[in-house]
């Protein structure tokens, strides 16, 4: 009995050894970087920004228009 205890306190003993290397270098490594965030958030925001930007292009639109508009009517009446 007293044999077999110390053949596996000799095996528990060789794992560690030869184990301990790469626990310790786990230990040290740096933590995952964190997840992306949703792909909605960024979809939002990009829908958001493109309405945006066509709100500005069609109210510049409409008083490109309107001008035009009182160009033509200022050629008629000369």
């Amino acid at each position: 009995m007293t044999k077999f205890m110390q053949r596996r306190s000799l095996t528990l003993t060789r794992v560690l050894v030869l184990c301990s290397p790469a626990l310790l270098l786990a230990a040290c490594a740096a933590p995952p970087p964190p997840p992306p965030p949703p792909m909605s958030c960024d979809a939002c925001a990009l829908a958001h920004q493109a309405l945006a930007t066509a709100n500005e292009a069609l109210s510049t639109a409409q008083a490109a228009m309107a001008k035009a508009s009182e160009m033509y009517q200022r050629g008629l009446r000369k």
